[in-house]
């Protein structure tokens, strides 16, 4: 993706380092020498953030859970290097039928789970149903389930109440958990923290806030069978302790490796860095109710105009993530092939004082003093250069507004009546996949004001209508022309401005072998697959 900027002499962001392409860390895969001393290997990962300790699929909205028990189950359809699905308990894609609402799977036969059962269609029906059925946290993205019925042990045919169009591309990618381990209530209960699955490695040893350690499940019934004898997951949140502790080798690899960390641990004897370009989209979304300044889309713009996004990207984050153009980041978007350069040139507000200034003069008064809500992160870092920008057009009361993640949520996307004087604007983030609703849908359609949203932004009489229906139509074709409008309102209407999109990153020691980065945070790290087994050279 280009991404053109008005960079000049006038520019106070100017000068920023040239953004890194995750496709130069496209390491080539390492094979061992002798296997049996690969088969012996052992391995701690260091995640960045706590894991909510919530370890049965159904249940766990947390990536870094997920990074842990993906490990014990497998799923339906497993992501492939990037974001396409394939084949994993089931033998092909499904049969469609009933004008795209019927959908016929056939798994595979003798798959074992870790307790001796073997994992037949009943199981695979009650993954899923079982979100409804136990009011999950995640019911919404399966909602559209009318019925899960077993054919015979290996065949299972969905019904869905209506066309999904993101159902083929993410959401049948189901993890098959144990219908027999999940029948009662006390039994759900001990599941969450000691799962069984059919996957590659079995669920060892859990100490809650403090670890989970999984062992190689020499059983598994598919290839390859991973080298790693055990794995441990551990977390610091301290991003500086974390990157001492890869330096020093006490721990063999860390997840996010900060932007100005990456040249000094990219140049360090005895340590990788990996990065993946990933499916994140951060957003600074503005308060548009009607009694907000901000419900004025020229006071919107002017806001926009008078910082360079694009300079904040390469001056501060140019090792770790790229601007964005649209409200999908570019990886979502090679699979339906918006035009978003285009869209850049035409669309997306560029850095510029005086525009601005002629934008926010008379629209807002004298002393008007808008905060932004962040988090204390690289996004606390654009909120302060907002405000900072603002004030030097006059507007000294602009305030960067830093807060624990619950504290913002609550103050902003769970704020069902926000008043003008709570925020005029925030900045959050979102990780989809492959398809534009999980960005669309979520953050800007009107059933997700207190939800995932607090825009409150009212739109074109057909915009919230062609979000909706985008999300039940199959036909592609149809469903990128109800996008590309919505796409082009929300460029021109910016009740929010795309930002910028993070990428995956991580740091190993070099005796970590075949680690690869994954798109999907949640992957990573990817010990075993088709594309990378890990295991330790001594």
């Amino acid at each position: 993706m280009v991404v053109a900027g008005c960079i000049g002499d006038d520019d106070p962001d100017g000068d920023g380092a040239d953004l890194i392409d995750p496709d130069d860390y496209d390491y080539e895969r390492d094979e061992p020498d002798d296997e049996e001393a690969a088969r012996q290997s052992t391995m701690e990962f260091t995640q960045e953030l706590e894991r909510d300790e919530d370890f049965d699929p159904i249940h766990s909205n947390d990536a870094y859970s997920t990074q842990a028990f993906k490990l014990v189950f497998d799923s339906l359809y497993a992501w492939d290097d990037g974001l396409d699905l394939e084949p994993k308990v089931a033998v092909d894609m499904p049969d469609v039928e009933r004008d795209d609402t019927r959908y016929l799977y056939e798994i595979h036969e003798g798959i074992e789970f870790h307790n001796g059962e073997e994992l037949t269609a009943d199981d695979v029906a009650h993954s899923f149903m079982a979100f409804q059925e136990e009011d999950s946290v995640n019911e919404a993205q399966y909602d559209m389930i009318e019925s899960a019925e077993v054919i015979d042990d290996y065949q299972v045919q969905v019904d869905l109440e209506h066309p999904y169009g993101p159902w083929e591309l993410q959401t049948q990618a189901i993890y098959v958990v144990p219908e027999s381990e999940r029948e009662t209530e006390d039994q759900r209960e001990e599941f969450n923290t000691n799962p069984v699955g059919s996957g590659p490695f079995v669920w060892s040893d859990f100490e809650f806030n403090e670890y989970v350690t999984l062992e190689r499940n020499d059983d598994y019934w598919d290839e390859p069978e991973p080298y790693l004898e055990e794995i441990t997951f551990v977390d610091n949140v301290d991003p500086a302790s974390r990157i001492g502790e890869i330096r020093a080798g006490d721990t063999d690899a860390i997840a996010d490796v900060p932007n100005d960390d990456w040249a000094e641990l990219e140049a360090e004897d005895g340590v990788r860095v990996h990065i993946s370009e990933s499916p994140s989209y951060m957003h600074l979304t503005f308060n548009c109710r009607d009694d907000a300044p901000t419900g004025d889309p020229d006071v919107r713009r002017g806001i926009c105009h008078s910082f360079s996004m694009t300079d904040f990207v390469e001056t501060q984050l140019a090792n770790v993530a790229q601007p964005l153009s649209a409200p999908i980041p570019p990886i979502t978007n090679e699979m339906w092939g918006f035009p978003l350069e285009d869209w850049h040139e035409e669309y997306y507000p560029e850095y510029d004082p005086e525009r601005a200034e002629e934008l926010l003069d008379g629209a807002v008064p004298d002393d008007w003093s808008p905060s932004i809500l962040a988090p204390g992160d690289h996004r606390g870092d654009l909120a302060e250069r907002i405000a900072t920008r603002l004030g030097e057009l006059g507007y000294d009361g602009a305030e960067a507004v830093t807060l624990d993640f619950g504290t913002l949520l609550d103050e902003t996307v769970y704020n069902e009546d926000p008043s003008p004087d709570d925020f005029q604007a925030y900045l959050l983030g979102w990780t989809g996949g492959p398809d534009p609703d999980a960005y669309i849908y979520n953050l800007y359609h009107e059933s997700q004001e207190g939800i995932n949203q607090a825009h409150f932004y009212e739109g074109s009489a057909d915009f919230h209508d062609d979000i909706a229906e985008a999300r039940e139509l199959a036909d592609q074709d149809e469903r990128y022309d109800r996008y590309e409008g919505v796409m082009i309102e929300i460029l021109e209407e910016v009740p929010s401005l795309p930002a910028y999109s993070f990428h995956n990153t991580m740091a190993s020691r070099e005796y970590v072998k075949d680690l690869h980065a994954h798109p999907m945070v949640q992957q990573n790290p990817r010990i075993v697959s088709e594309y990378g087994n890990v295991w330790i050279d001594d």
